[in-house]
Parts: structure tokens; C-alpha cells; sequence
């Protein structure tokens, strides 16, 4: 038998996934992250998950990736040191960014501007042009590329970025610039943003490339010692990394381009949830992962999420291409307060953390967070983990306490108070995603996972009307399910800055078909079969004159310059009300190739009569809608297909709990995933 490993590396805890290839099969495991190298706590993983299964290291044939290592090192600062080499007068390109600050008309004031990830000291000028068709203006000054490079290898540099205007159009400046600094600086990583964004806009082009180097090195030795402690060990398997978009790719393109894995660890549970909805026979779905601090959320739509063209982490903002998630700062370690000033309870975006936690998790923790709240609520077991893991009642209702004393209400109501705005938060982030993006979230079935995600679920999906929410198996690590179910993927761009009359239908057909190509060749080096591919491709349009671009997804053989300016009016009109009479202007072209679908079916549990009293493991009080209730609780692994619960319900697991509110069923289908609806539906 044959076997694919899904890993996903998290703040806290190492979560892996194996399926067996044919039956759909899993196994699955968890141990402590080890932040100082996280490959030792994926190695102890595979360790324990073999051991779990009963296999050996050898029975892998897939071992798939997603790894926050690359978003780390942003966050934490502690990336490379680079070098830039730009065209001569525009040395201060990430200084001048663009006129943007967050925030509202203060924001001028207090905002502290970050720190470029290339320092001006380390940034040299160089000689050369090209014009914006690509023409020499000014040769490539070699002699002042070498000096360069000489003088920032005495200054310590430990990766390098070449970002030449106009570079984007012909990149052999570039290349040549690269290959005379390779001599100097030996093995020293240099990204060349010809390679990595060959679009328009030299400031988004540099710092993505700047942001390349800046990961780069760590990342590579990451990859490079996991990949040599899995030969070591015996594991003759092919390793591949989760990309932003939710893709995988090979180790080496990892290691090259790896600022197409910033967003790796959210992508993958975007993945799993649309594999498990599939296969339950949902495709249009929103994403809710709640973990410890954080949530995130997204659209799939057709079966396909929304993939947008930035990525953010943090403070940095890069032109790569990321399933478009949101994040909020709402998770089960989000701190409630009642500033004095207002006397109105706020949640968030402060978090517990893992160290010291909620105050349930007597660890020394006193500050009331939104896990204390569901323990006083009664939605929590006494237990998490599968009991390995005890909650402090007594601390979590002493927390909660300070802030029903500071709004003069009860215990209860202040709990409440608590999960209904940490709702709220998730719900105006869900919204981001849906409403204005245009769609309708009653369209849509909601999916909760994570840690936390299954508690809230179900309220979130009442206040967007989206049903049914879906509870998919083990949904505290459906993002090691997204890795292991995902398949390869690559895509092409490049700048293509043409309006409608100025080009021919034939053109962009030849272009697209040569960005295909180039796409392929990834998928190639990877052994990926052709049979089973997928092909799609996308141009970026405006109106002549406008500011900003709105992708349009087209198909090459049937590609026409005027359809496409009706496709794009009308989802210009979808997105701002409204569309212009007014000349369009394609900016950019882009093709994607995918890989083959993971033909692993989704595992299917045992069918009973629908009557859930097998599982039930007794009943407790809970406190919803004012007034406290009895829930029955359940145990989840005993449950059956076809099982009907009626709420208030509580269902434990070893990585999560749903709770069922009252007025509410779920019903578990032949996959194991609880579909929750309103009882009258």
C-alpha cells in the first residue's frame, strides 16, 4: 500500500495526515512545534504517525508540505541581510514606496513607517536602461556591477536582489548583472526581478523580489536539512511545499522562489475544506479557521477559491499570488476589556497566546479571553485534547468575573457579551469576502475548522444565512488535510501593456500559449504526467487611464478582444456598480497549470438508523439566548452516518467541539462531516 503525508506546521502544535492512497484511510498525529527548527517537530511527527498506522518510513509516496517558516521570518525580521542593485536614480525606490498609509487622517502622524527589507546603506545604483519597450538606452555598466558587488560582500550581505526599471519587458540586463555578481559572491542567493515579477510598477517588482531574498536563505536551509533528515531516515518519497495559492511546488522552486509561500499555512486549510466539501458535494463555500488568535476567512466559488494578487504579512505587501484570505484578530486566546473611557466591552485583536493561555488553561493566565467565555457558557468539555488537557472552571469564571463587574452585569451575561462580539468581528470579516465582493453568502455554505472554528460555526451561520455549516472530520487539522489532497501548480505572467486597437486577437492567443509553456516547465521538472492537466488563463484589463486592473479569466482557442471587453465591463459592474464607455487597455497576461486531482476518495464511516443516543456521552448546562438549557453531549468518533442531533448539542473530539445551538440539526453524512441547519429548513 501507498501512502501520502500531509504536514502542516502551526504556532503551536505539528499537525500530520496520512491517507492511504487507495481506501482513503487516515492516520493522524500532533507534536509541539519546535520554533528554533521546525524540522525537528516534523520529523517526530512522521515518527509518531508511522507509529500510529503501523508503517514503515518507506510506504510513503507523497510527503506534502505547509510551512509558516517563510511567513516567520517576515514577521519575526529575522531574514537575510540583502543587497539591491537598481538603475542608477532610482536607489531609493523603497523609500519612496507609494503615498499610501493605513489607517484614517491620523494615521499620518502615528503611524511608524517600516523599515525597508533592503537598507539604503546596502542598495547601489548602476548604470543601464531600457526604455518601455524593452530598446537600450544606456548599456549595462559592468565594471560597476562587480564593484558593486564587491563592495556589499564586505559588507556582510548574505542574499542579493538586481531590480532594473523596465526589466520587466527584457530581462537581459539582468541576467547579465546576476552572472557577474554570481563570480564575485560564489554561492550567495541573487533573485533577479525578471524572474520572480516580470510586471509593470517597478516598486511592487522590486520589494517582491527584495522580499524573495529576504526569506530565501532561510527557507532554503530549511527545506535542505528536512529533505536530507527524510533521506537519512529512509523516506524515498517526493517532497513538495504548499504555495500561497494553494498549490504545491517542487523543493527547488521552493527554495528559489519562496515568496510564493508566505501565505502556505492559511492556503492549506482553504484546500482541505474545499476537498472534504466536494467530496460531500458542496463547491460554492465561505472558510472560517479559527485558531488561538487569529481567523481566517475565504470564498470558494465553483470549487475554486478566490485567488488574489497580493499577499500581506504583517507590514510587507507583495505582488504574489495568494488564495485571498482575511485575517482578524479573533481567536480563542482574544482578550476581552472595558476601557475606562467608554465602559464598552471590546475583544481583541491582543491575544493570550499559547504562554501563559486563557486563564482556563492554569497556566497562570488571569485575563479574561473568549475560550474563558465559552468555559463559563458550558460549551467547552471539561477536557481538551482528548483529556489530556484539563480546564480550570474556577479561573475562567474568576476571569470573566472582572468584566461582569466592570459592566455591572452577571457572570453570564458577560460571557455572552464576550461571544457575541467575537462573532461579530468574524462576521464583518466574512463579509469582506462575500458582500462586497459581490456575492450573496446565502449562496454559500459555510465551513468551520481550526481549534475554535466548530464552537462558532453555527452563530456565524445564522448571521450570514449561509447553510449548510459544514463540520467537515478532525477539523483542528484539516490544514495537514489541505497539503495532503492538493495538487501542483505554477502559473506565468508578464506585463502586456497593450489597448484593444493597438493589438490583434492572434497576439495575445500567441502569448498566452508561450506563457503556458513556461508555466509547464515547473510541472515538468517535478515528473508531473501531462495526462490530467489543467490549463487556465487570465489577462488583467482596465480602461485606458484608470489606476488600478481587474483580472478576467479567459480560454486561449476561443479568445477575442471584444468578449472580453463585455466580460470585463460586466464585472466591473459587479464589483463598483458600474462600467465606462471609455477605450480598454490590457495590462498583464497570465497562464496557470495544475496537476492532476488527487484521486484519494475521502473516507467513509459506517451508516446507522439516525438515531445519535449511541454516542451520547450525558447532559450538561449550557447558557444561551438568556436562559440556561440542557445540551446533550456526544461523542464524535462514535457517531454515525445519517445521525440526526438536535440542538442545543455539544460534540466533543479529540481536536475540537462543535456546538449545535438550539433550533438547529446536524446531521452527519457518509463522510463524517456534520451538516448543520436551521430545524424548520
Amino acid at each position: 500500500m501507498a501512502y501520502r503525508l500531509g504536514v502542516d506546521v502551526g504556532g503551536t502544535f505539528t499537525d500530520l495526515l496520512l491517507i492511504e492512497e487507495e481506501t482513503g484511510e487516515t492516520h493522524r498525529a500532533k507534536t509541539p512545534t519546535t520554533p528554533t527548527d521546525p524540522s525537528i517537530g516534523v520529523l517526530d511527527g512522521i515518527t509518531k504517525v508511522c507509529d500510529v498506522a503501523g508503517i514503515e518510513l518507506a510506504d510513503f509516496r507523497h510527503v506534502m508540505h505547509g510551512t509558516t517558516v517563510a511567513t516567520n521570518a517576515v514577521l519575526e525580521k529575522k531574514g537575510a541581510k540583502v543587497g539591491l542593485l537598481t538603475t542608477k536614480g532610482y536607489g531609493q525606490v523603497l523609500q519612496v514606496a507609494r503615498s499610501f498609509v493605513p489607517g484614517g487622517l491620523a494615521g499620518w502622524i502615528v503611524w511608524p513607517k517600516p523599515e525597508p527589507l533592503a537598507a539604503l546603506e546596502l542598495t547601489r545604483e548602476i548604470p543601464e536602461r531600457l526604455s518601455a519597450r524593452g530598446e537600450v538606452l544606456t548599456e549595462l555598466d559592468e565594471q560597476a556591477v562587480r564593484a558593486a558587488a564587491e563592495d556589499l560582500k564586505a559588507l556582510g550581505v548574505e542574499a542579493l536582489t538586481i531590480s532594473f526599471v523596465n526589466a520587466y519587458v527584457d530581462g537581459a540586463h539582468e541576467r547579465r548583472a546576476g552572472a557577474i555578481a554570481a563570480e564575485v559572491l560564489g554561492e550567495l542567493p541573487i533573485s533577479l526581478s525578471s524572474a520572480i515579477l516580470p510586471e509593470i510598477r517597478e516598486y511592487e517588482r522590486t520589494l517582491t523580489t527584495v522580499a524573495n531574498s529576504y526569506v530565501r536563505p532561510t527557507v532554503a536551509r530549511y527545506i535542505g536539512n528536512l529533505e536530507k533528515e527524510l533521506v537519512e531516515r529512509g523516506v524515498d518519497a517526493r517532497l513538495h511545499i504548499l504555495r500561497s495559492d494553494g498549490g504545491l511546488m517542487g523543493t527547488e522552486q521552493a527554495k528559489t522562489e519562496p515568496v510564493n509561500m508566505l501565505m502556505s499555512g492559511p492556503a492549506g486549510g482553504v484546500a482541505g475544506a474545499t476537498w472534504i466539501a466536494r467530496q460531500a458535494g458542496y463547491e460554492d463555500l465561505l472558510t472560517l479557521d479559527m485558531g488561538g488568535t487569529s481567523t481566517d476567512v475565504a470564498l470558494v466559488e465553483a470549487g475554486t477559491p478566490r485567488i488574489g494578487r497580493e499577499t500581506q504579512v504583517g507590514d510587507l505587501n507583495v505582488r504574489a499570488s495568494s488564495v485571498d484570505v482575511r485575517t482578524v484578530g479573533a481567536g480563542g486566546g482574544s482578550i476581552a476589556h472595558v476601557p475606562e473611557l467608554t465602559s464598552a466591552l471590546r475583544v481583541g485583536p491582543e491575544s493570550a497566546g499559547a504562554d501563559p493561555g486563557p486563564a482556563a488553561y492554569g497556566r497562570g493566565g488571569e485575563q479574561p479571553t473568549v475560550t474563558d467565555a465559552n468555559v463559563v457558557l458550558g460549551y467547552l468539555p471539561a477536557g481538551l485534547l482528548g483529556g489530556e488537557m484539563g480546564l480550570d472552571v474556577d479561573a475562567a469564571r474568576a476571569a470573566v468575573q472582572t468584566i461582569a463587574d466592570a459592566m455591572g452585569v452577571s457572570l453570564e451575561r458577560a460571557a455572552a457579551g464576550i461571544i457575541d462580539i467575537v462573532n461579530e468581528n468574524m462576521f464583518g470579516a466574512l463579509r469582506l469576502v462575500s458582500i462586497e465582493q459581490g456575492y450573496d453568502p446565502r449562496d454559500f455554505a459555510l465551513v468551520g475548522f481550526g481549534g475554535a472554528g466548530p464552537l462558532h460555526a453555527n452563530a456565524l451561520g445564522s448571521l450570514m444565512g449561509s447553510w449548510p455549516v459544514i463540520i467537515p472530520p478532525s477539523p483542528g487539522v484539516l490544514c495537514a488535510y489541505g497539503d495532503a489532497t492538493t495538487r501542483l501548480r505554477n502559473e506565468a505572467a508578464r506585463s502586456f501593456i497593450r489597448r484593444f486597437p493597438h493589438t490583434s486577437d492572434e497576439e495575445v492567443r500567441d502569448t498566452l500559449r508561450s506563457l503556458a509553456e513556461e508555466a509547464s516547465a515547473a510541472l515538468d521538472d517535478e515528473g508531473e504526467p501531462q495526462e490530467g492537466r489543467t490549463l487556465s488563463f487570465q489577462v488583467d484589463v482596465r480602461y485606458h487611464g484608470q489606476g488600478f486592473e481587474v483580472p478576467v479569466d479567459v480560454e486561449v482557442e476561443e479568445f477575442t478582444l471584444a468578449s472580453v471587453s463585455e466580460r470585463f465591463d460586466a464585472e466591473h459592474t459587479r464589483l463598483f456598480t458600474f462600467a465606462l464607455d471609455a477605450e480598454h487597455e490590457l495590462v498583464n497576461l497570465r497562464a496557470v497549470v495544475q496537476g492532476r486531482r488527487t484521486t484519494v476518495p475521502a473516507e467513509e464511516i459506517e451508516g446507522g438508523g439516525g438515531d445519535p443516543a449511541h454516542a451520547a456521552t450525558g447532559t450538561h448546562p449550557i447558557w444561551v439566548d438568556g436562559a440556561s438549557v440542557g445540551a446533550t453531549a456526544y461523542a464524535r468518533p462514535q457517531l454515525w452516518a445519517d445521525d440526526r442531533i438536535t440542538g442545543p448539542a455539544i460534540i466533543t473530539e479529540m481536536d475540537s467541539t462543535t456546538l449545535i445551538l438550539p433550533g438547529h440539526l446536524g446531521e452527519i453524512d457518509r463522510f463524517g462531516n456534520i451538516l448543520i441547519r436551521p430545524a424548520q429548513a
